[in-house]
C-alpha cells in the first residue's frame, strides 16, 4: 500500500520540476520510520522503469536534457562556450559547460552519457548571468558580456572572428563594469588580450 500510496506522489515532483533531489523525494513520505531507505526504493524503482535519470549524486530528472546538471553544482551557470552558442555568437555545436562556486572536480564528467564540462570560479566573480528559456523550462546562462570576461578569465581560445560578434552584440558599458570587479593586475591583462584581439581584426596596410 506505501507504494501505491507515495509513488504518484514522488513522480508528481518530476512533473512540476525539471531537478528533483533525493531530500525532496524523502520529504514527502510520511508515516514511515525509515523515510530515506523507503525513499531510495521508490527512486530505484523510477530510474529501473526509465521514468527518471540521474544527473549527480542525490539529483534526478524525468527531462532528457544534460544541462539540467547546472542546478546540482548550485550557485553555477552555463558559461563559455556554451554560452557562446546559446546566444548565437557561434554556431558550432558544444557540450553544456557549468561555471560553479562548489568546491568539486574540475574537468569532463559523464551525465546520463552526455560530455558536461565543470569550471570552478571564486564566490565574487559569481555575477553576470540570467535565467533564459529553453525546452520548455529556465536554465540559468552568462550573459553576453560576462561570457566574454569567463573566457578572458579562463584563458580560453578566442578567434578575432568571434570577438568581434561578441562586442557587435555587446554593451559596452557592462563590460567596463564587469571588468572593475576584478583586481586591476587581472584587468590589465584581460583589456590587454581585447587590444591584441582588436588588433588582428585590423588588415595590416602595406
Amino acid at each position: 500500500m506505501g507504494k501505491v500510496k507515495h509513488l504518484p506522489e514522488v513522480e508528481a515532483l518530476f512533473e512540476k520540476s525539471p531537478v528533483v533531489s533525493f531530500d525532496s523525494a524523502v520529504k514527502i513520505i510520511q508515516g514511515r520510520k525509515s523515510k530515506k531507505q523507503y525513499a531510495k526504493q521508490l527512486i530505484r524503482n523510477l530510474l529501473i522503469r526509465g521514468k527518471i535519470k540521474r544527473l549527480a549524486k542525490g539529483w534526478y530528472t524525468s527531462r532528457n536534457d544534460a544541462s539540467l546538471a547546472v542546478f546540482c553544482f548550485q550557485p553555477a551557470y552555463l558559461g563559455l562556450q556554451d554560452a557562446l552558442s546559446f546566444h548565437g555568437i557561434t554556431e558550432q555545436e558544444t557540450i553544456p559547460v557549468i561555471v560553479t562556486t562548489q568546491k568539486v572536480r574540475q574537468g569532463l564528467r559523464k551525465v546520463m552519457g552526455v560530455n558536461v564540462l565543470v569550471r570552478r570560479i571564486k564566490k565574487e566573480y559569481m555575477f553576470g548571468f540570467e535565467s533564459r528559456e529553453q525546452s520548455g523550462f529556465y536554465l540559468p546562462y552568462s550573459d553576453i558580456e560576462k561570457t566574454l570576461i569567463d573566457l578572458l578569465y579562463f584563458k580560453e581560445n578566442l578567434s578575432p572572428e568571434t570577438f568581434a560578434e561578441i562586442m557587435r552584440k555587446a554593451n559596452l558599458k557592462k563590460i567596463e563594469e564587469y571588468l572593475r570587479k576584478y583586481p586591476k593586475k587581472m584587468q590589465g591583462i584581460m583589456k590587454g588580450r581585447m587590444r591584441n584581439l582588436m588588433a588582428d581584426l585590423i588588415p595590416d596596410v602595406k
